[in-house]
């Protein structure tokens, strides 16, 4: 058997050049490549050919390289005008100068090039898509393309570092035949994603892609990445949402910072969301909407674990394994009587190093601190400063804890001001 041999060969260079039949007569030239996508991603479905009569798409099966570096056809078939050939994935059209995401890389990049590779001889000499160009050596290419001859555009172009993505390593924000911009992404590889990460892609793209990948995401990763966001992007990545949706999405949210986020809504349609919530989360929030937002209150979260002050490490467990917010937040559990007042707050390190039968009382800090409910931000912002804290629980008037403002919400108020 024979080694499978193989060519590399750019778009730009590929585009424009003649095709002609078996007996050399010109049938048109190349003006783009169609791309599969779903399962056979990446592979060459056609080539998109340009003639007096119109374009024509070949099936790639049927085109092959001459020695001369033309194309050719390998039957003389009567050629089948382009039209809607499903779903598929044009190079020129749809993938050039467009920004796609690189998961390894975790960022937006923008499409210079593609590269594809000739595979085998004879019969079984197919083109397939083998990297996406997005470094300077494909815009060199494309900016000189007949200006200098192809041979030396080539040979100056190699002194460009070599910026590729393998096309197996790309999730292409791709478009179909109605033009409407739709997302080729494995949701798995998006859930693995630091939720800043994903913020940070969101913010990169143009409003068209942002709108396909924010809508492709399932509501409890959609919360994370909205998080993350500033309001003027949140709002403008719910606006194309029904409430029903936006409401999904919120409810996965962390109550303070859905809270926020409502506050930037127009009322009416804040509202409406609300409506739209279970019970349970829409009391939360709705509670959280009454506070003044500079106040410690406004800045709060009421996901919290909280455990009875006669209970023992075992209920302390139980609790953080029945806790379903951000588990990531937790670093203290506090103690509450039974009319919820604030008895005391243990470091979850002491917690996990005692005994399951040990008090929990015998555990608690001595000396704990905590705020008024209407403590304005600008002294909440003193006191985590001040004691070096990373959470602060928030108490009403008789005492009773009503939530937890964690360190991330005073650094965000602290840059704001800056």
């Amino acid at each position: 058997m024979q080694p499978r041999t193989t060519t590399r060969v750019s778009l730009t260079a590929l585009l424009g050049t003649p095709v002609t039949d078996a007996q050399g007569q010109l049938r048109g030239r190349l003006k783009d490549i169609a791309v599969a996508t779903g399962h056979d991603a990446g592979k060459v479905a056609g080539l998109v050919l340009k003639s007096r009569a119109g374009l024509f798409l070949v099936p790639a099966q049927d085109v092959m390289e001459t020695p001369a570096g033309t194309l050719e056809l390998r039957s003389v078939n009567e050629l089948v005008p382009l039209g809607d050939h499903g779903n598929f994935l044009f190079l020129q059209q749809d993938l050039i100068d467009r920004q796609i995401i690189d998961i390894n890389g975790r960022k937006v990049v923008r499409v210079n090039d593609v590269d594809l590779e000739w595979m085998g001889q004879g019969a079984a000499h197919l083109l397939r898509v083998a990297e996406v160009d997005v470094g300077l050596r494909g815009a060199f290419r494309r900016v000189f393309k007949g200006l200098l001859p192809r041979v030396t555009l080539e040979a100056l172009s190699r002194r460009f570092r070599e910026r590729g993505i393998p096309w197996h390593f790309v999730d292409v924000i791709e478009v179909d035949p109605a033009r409407r911009v739709k997302l080729r992404i494995e949701h798995e590889r998006l859930a693995e994603m630091h939720p800043g990460e994903l913020a940070d892609i969101l913010e990169d793209l143009a409003p068209a892609e942002r709108e396909a990948v924010f809508t492709s995401l399932d509501e409890e990763v959609a919360a994370d990445a909205l998080e993350e966001v500033d309001p003027k992007l949140q709002k403008s990545l719910l606006e194309k949402l029904d409430e029903e949706k936006i409401a999904d999405i919120v409810e996965e949210m962390d109550p303070g910072a859905a809270a926020d986020l409502l506050a930037e809504l127009p009322e009416e349609q804040s509202d409406a969301i609300l409506e739209e919530m279970e019970p349970e989360e829409r009391q939360e929030v709705a509670e959280l909407l009454e506070f003044d937002e500079k106040s410690a209150a406004g800045a709060m979260t009421t996901d919290f674990v909280a455990v009875r002050a006669d209970g023992t490490v075992t209920d302390a467990v139980h609790a953080l394994r029945a806790f379903d917010g951000d588990p990531e937040s937790v670093t203290e559990i506090y103690l509450l009587d039974e009319k919820q007042v604030l008895r005391g707050t243990i470091p979850l390190a002491r917690l996990v190093m005692a005994q399951p039968e040990s008090r929990l009382a015998v555990l608690a800090e001595a000396r704990f601190l905590s705020c008024p409910a209407d403590l304005h931000q600008n002294e909440l912002a003193e006191m985590f400063d001040k004691y070096n804290l990373h959470a602060l629980p928030v108490v009403d008037t008789e005492g009773s804890m009503v939530g937890v403002v964690q360190a991330d919400h005073v650094i965000a108020f602290l840059r704001e001001k800056l």
